[in-house]
């Protein structure tokens, strides 16, 4: 990556920060686009340690002359701008709209239109399949999602690899899980419940689990999500393709029993689903990653236990930027 030219969009938030900071060790040119629209997770503490190391351009990635400037001379985009939260998108769903699926075509034609050699790498996710039919769930397993940000990023992803098919610009989608780490925003649990979780618990609040609690994600520690970035950015083979980003599956319960040990306190209780979350619960989910293991070599390798410490280490120094 030495002297590549990197695009990360959304890169203020949680992945592509922690993106920026591994791209800028090996030696790469990085350009960060982010409009940090509040709430969203983008966050300027987080490329502190590399702040003088990258460029910073706040656009929109809806504004195109924006991103018809940006995107030339770019050799990889990480396309990681959009918004999250399944509950979000059901209140407000055109502007999940706007941004995970309009903004998303328009990157595109900007990327077609002045600079087609480039390589795109955007962040689907597991959300996108809904209700597990089977488990693992494979990359063929039907997309039902249950809510609005679940179908706008299956067009999202159909738009990229339609671009390679019919354009022949390279992308490839990788189908996210549940990561958790440094970095992620501590403010709300909308954009995913794990660090909210920790921080809970690091507050001495008491965490609720709905359901029975023994709902099973697949678990992401940052660092493998990074990994597996770098890793597809970097191969000339896999693209127009959609894998999953598999991780290590783990019951929500034993997630926060996990963190409970490594903080050292903490409890939780279990409680009834809201009406508005159980619409939209998903179930177990544990992914088959061996299409991106066959095609790349990559596989999670951090143990939760470890995770979370690194994680609580973080956010025990620099809380006060977060909460």
């Amino acid at each position: 990556m030495k002297n590549t030219r990197v695009l990360i969009t959304g890169g203020l938030g949680f992945i592509g920060s922690n993106l920026a900071i591994e791209l800028v060790k090996r030696g790469a040119r990085i350009l960060i686009v982010d409009a940090l629209i509040p709430g969203y997770g983008g966050n300027p503490v987080n490329i502190e340690p590399v702040k003088d190391k990258v460029k910073i351009d706040y656009s929109d990635i809806r504004d195109v002359n924006s991103m018809d400037r940006l995107v030339r001379g770019q050799d990889i985009i990480f396309n990681l701008a959009g918004t999250l939260s399944h509950v979000d998108s059901m209140s407000d769903p055109m502007t999940d709209l706007e941004i995970n699926c309009r903004a998303q075509l328009s990157l595109l034609e900007s990327v077609r239109k002045f600079n087609p050699k480039a390589r795109i790498i955007f962040a689907g996710t597991r959300n996108q399949y809904g209700k597990a039919r089977y488990l693992p769930v494979d990359e063929n397993h039907p997309q039902e999602p249950t809510d609005i940000n679940g179908i706008n990023n299956i067009a999202a992803e159909k738009y990229h690899l339609m671009y390679t098919r019919v354009y022949g610009i390279k992308t490839v989608s990788l189908r996210m899980t549940n990561t958790y780490g440094p970095r992620h925003q501590m403010k709300h649990s909308r954009q995913g419940v794990l660090n909210w979780f920790i921080r809970q618990l690091m507050d001495r609040e008491t965490v609720k689990l709905y359901g029975t609690g023994k709902q099973i994600r697949d678990v992401n520690y940052i660092d493998d999500v990074v990994s597996a970035l770098i890793t597809v950015a970097s191969t000339d083979t896999g693209w127009g393709e959609a894998y999953n980003l598999g991780g290590i599956p783990f019951s929500l319960k034993e997630f926060v029993q996990t963190a409970i040990q490594v903080i050292g306190k903490g409890c939780f209780k279990v409680k009834p689903y809201p009406s508005d979350r159980k619409k939209i619960e998903i179930g177990d989910y544990i992914a088959c990653y061996k299409k991106m293991t066959d095609t790349y070599g990559w596989k999670p390798k951090t143990g939760l236990k470890k995770g979370v410490k690194k994680t609580v280490q973080y956010y025990s120094k620099l809380k006060h930027y977060y909460w």
